[in-house]
């Protein structure tokens, strides 16, 4: 399990027209197949059996018992028998728990032989989830619809898969989002409406000043700083000049003040997303690069230059992507490889990329940044592997946030890059550079992205239906007629419907 105190309620529709044997019989069912999910090695989240509702006044209470759950993130519905959906509305009008209707029967074959009237009085999700349907597409809910026998690994995969992206729209209701310094000057993407984004997403952000580090930094322990810097020398191939007796050792001992500092911030605060700029340093002696690279490993949200939208989103990925093979990590499209016959992009940026990513044991160095004023930093350097990826962005566009995804293909760098000190990772944009590069272009997607080797296309597309906002997706099948065509239609109708989402 991701969250031990997570979970998800399994919500099981009927009425009493067929009399308390049946009931009794949809109740031992639906146990079943609670009981059966829970064993599955694709369903991170514990999913707990409520009782059979039959009645409009047990859904009310139901939908209201589970929107003041802390520990609720998310309902499973499944009509076992036909439950008239005007029964239904006033719940659903209240509820504000993700929802996954679950299109599935008890049985998987037909008893051929044996199949008679009472069979079929108890065994009618085939109709009695098609009337559920109905009601919450005339609602306007936005919800997952998941069909195939509840034994199926499809199934139960895409359970799993909606159940991470509920952890993370969980995540992203109650994250705090820490700014140190504002945001780049004059930059406009990494800007947006925070006061929106709380109203809209939950997310908290606000602004705090390099003081609130540095000043913890003249209280941390010489005890506090050795074992961090033991930590560096074990975890990472120490440059020659960072070891104990090289010439820059004390980059790696500010680093290390650093980290100790901002870690112990972020974690009183509750916060598990920050941001910082070059532009805001105040005191600080150099640019975070190793601690803001460390401090994403384990599981924190990161945005440079004051970009809050890209700071969420990458707490919130990471947590959807717990316990799945591959990494996540803040990006930036930083430039191309043109060639006659494929282009690709080389993702970085000055320090901050994650560890996660990494194809092997990073490298710790220290080299001039180029650009602050400051100290020469300290960063871990490494490639990372080949393999499929997405790209995601959150733009804020002025009447909506939107949600751009871009699936790549990382591959190896053709050749070595023994002059190039970051982090880094080149990959073949779908359906190729053009064609992407201009959509995401025409979208208004951001320089800075979230980079993810664990987390698809599917939990965008969950996490943006359970968020109610706008959703782009650049694959190989993308067309830039039919592209430029969804962006005008959405236009309007998320004019029309602003009020409603």
């Amino acid at each position: 399990m991701i969250e031990n105190t997570k979970e998800l309620w399994f919500v099981t529709g009927s009425q009493h027209l067929y009399g308390d044997e049946t009931l009794r019989q949809v109740a031992e069912n639906s146990k079943a197949i609670v009981n059966g999910l829970n064993t599955s090695e694709f369903i991170p989240v514990n999913l707990v059996y409520k009782p059979t509702v039959t009645t409009p006044d047990e859904i009310l209470k139901l939908c209201r018992d589970a929107n003041f759950d802390d520990n609720c993130i998310g309902i499973v519905t499944w009509m076992h028998t036909f439950s008239p959906a005007k029964m239904w509305i006033k719940g659903l009008g209240e509820l504000n728990k993700p929802i996954c209707h679950l299109h599935t029967q008890f049985n998987d074959e037909i008893p051929w032989n044996s199949i008679d009237m009472d069979f079929m009085n108890l065994n009618q999700s085939a109709h009695g989830d098609r009337e559920f349907g109905f009601i919450m597409t005339r609602m306007r809910i936005n919800r997952k619809v998941v069909v195939g026998h509840w034994k199926s690994e499809s199934v139960q995969q895409k359970i799993g898969l909606w159940s991470r992206v509920a952890l993370g729209w969980d995540e992203m209701k109650n994250l705090k989002v820490a700014r140190f310094g504002d945001n780049m000057r004059q930059v406009a993407v990494t800007e947006g409406d925070k006061v929106e984004a709380q109203i809209r997403l939950g997310v908290s952000v606000n602004g705090y000043d390099s003081s609130d580090i540095t000043d913890r930094i003249k209280n941390i322990s010489q005890s506090e700083i050795d074992q961090l810097l033991e930590e560096y020398e074990t975890s990472y191939d120490l440059a020659d000049d960072l070891r104990s007796s090289g010439s820059k050792r004390e980059s790696l001992v500010e680093a290390a003040k650093i980290e100790i500092a901002l870690r112990s911030f972020l974690e009183e605060g509750g916060f598990k997303a920050f941001t910082d700029t070059f532009e805001n340093l105040g005191t600080l002696r150099q640019l975070p690069g190793i601690a803001v690279q460390r401090l994403m490993a384990d599981g924190y949200g990161f945005g440079g230059e004051g970009d809050w939208k890209t700071a969420a989103m990458v707490r919130v990925m990471k947590v959807m992507a717990q316990g799945l093979e591959g990494g996540t990590s803040f990006m930036e499209d930083y430039t191309y490889h043109f060639t006659p016959k494929k282009s690709y992009v080389l993702g970085s940026h000055m320090l901050e990329i994650c560890p996660s990513i990494s194809d092997g044991k990073a490298s710790c160095e220290v080299h001039p940044l180029g650009i602050g004023g400051k100290e020469d930093p300290v960063r871990l350097v490494f490639n990372s592997p080949a393999g499929p990826a997405i790209n995601v962005s959150l733009v804020d566009i002025g009447n909506r946030f939107r949600l751009i995804v871009n699936e790549v293909e990382a591959v190896p760098p053709m050749k070595d890059l023994p002059k190039l000190p970051v982090a880094r990772v080149l990959w073949d944009a779908h359906p190729n550079l053009e064609i992407a590069a201009t959509a995401w272009i025409l979208a208004g997607g951001a320089h800075h992205t979230v980079y993810s080797q664990a987390v698809t296309t599917e939990f965008l597309e969950d996490f943006a239906e359970m968020a109610g906002i706008e959703l782009l997706v650049i694959d190989k099948d993308c067309k830039l007629r039919q592209f430029k065509d969804n962006l005008h239609s959405n236009e309007v109708y998320y004019n029309l419907f602003q009020n409603k989402l």
